[in-house]
């Protein structure tokens, strides 16, 4: 077993609170590995770089990503402001093309006179997430498409956009903003085994708070924190984005007398297993991907 000492750990076992972390069952050697980020030919994490157009569209970040791409390859690029936002005249323009699961764009800009980049999320992560694999440049005051981007508005090479996001987004951005900085980076800088965890852990429909406790690997200060920061760090950095890149499905229940509050639950797309594939080993056992 990975780690067992702690795990004998009071604070720890408080905090798991009689759940046993996915991770535990695989080999030292596996569990060390994981911690590296995907390779295109080898290694125990695979991105499926072969996606059919069916689904390139069940992610909403590779689908926004194309609209986004195939803009800026259009006359002089996408108009940039001074400070390096996307001009409101973009923004206005992919409020109408960008669709997003749970985003209600007249809720959410019910108070705005004025729409600005920051103020729609979608479009923010995106536009980073894309220009962070090289994918956009900033040329003079305009974004345009590299050829790289370009490269990925044509088929087959369409097939492998979700992989070069999700390697971008999970692996080389810093994700921590998403849920307010807590933590310095913690899960995702351990994602390779939250995802492997996830791929046995999240068959069925589990919140937050259970999948936070089977897949990471808690921090002093997630143990030692007043309320359950790590549940929310592990939403607002992993569970949410992986729903954007289609990988997970969302549903919410009410909670009695509670007007304003729900309770979240996470589960795998079909899609999660067709896209990410594992070569792991597990402690006295053989492969379990």
């Amino acid at each position: 077993m990975v780690a067992p000492g702690m795990l004998q750990n009071p604070s720890v076992r408080n905090w798991l609170g009689g759940i046993e972390p996915a991770w535990t069952l695989l080999d030292q050697a596996s569990f060390d590995a994981l911690r590296r980020p995907p390779s295109p030919t080898a290694g125990p994490i695979r991105l499926a770089a072969d996606l059919a157009d069916g689904d390139i569209q069940q992610s909403a970040v590779a689908r926004n990503a194309l609209i986004l791409l195939r803009a800026a390859a259009e006359g002089p690029g996408l108009k940039l402001t001074a400070t390096g936002n996307l001009s409101r005249g973009v923004v206005a323009e992919m409020c109408d093309l960008f669709t997003w699961p749970g985003f209600d764009k007249t809720e959410a800009f019910r108070l705005h006179k004025v729409i600005n980049e920051p103020d729609f999320l979608p479009l923010f992560f995106v536009r980073h997430v894309v220009e962070a694999g090289k994918l956009l440049r900033r040329h003079k005051s305009h974004l345009k498409g590299t050829s790289a981007g370009r490269q990925l508005l044509e088929e087959p090479h369409q097939q492998a956009l979700q992989a070069v996001l999700f390697h971008v987004a999970l692996w080389r951005l810093d994700l921590g903003y998403l849920g307010r900085g807590l933590h310095h980076g913690w899960p995702q800088h351990d994602i390779g085994i939250v995802l492997w965890s996830l791929s046995i852990a999240a068959n069925d429909w589990r919140p937050p708070e259970r999948l936070t406790r089977m897949c990471t690997i808690p921090i002093n200060g997630v143990l030692e924190s007043k309320w359950d920061t790590g549940s929310h760090a592990m939403e607002a950095t992993v569970l949410r984005p992986l729903r954007w890149f289609g990988l997970l499905d969302y549903r919410q229940h009410d909670i009695p007398e509670r007007r304003f509050e729900k309770r979240h639950f996470y589960r795998k797309t079909p899609l999660f297993d067709r896209f990410l594939s594992f070569d792991v080993k597990l402690e006295a056992a053989g492969p379990r991907h």
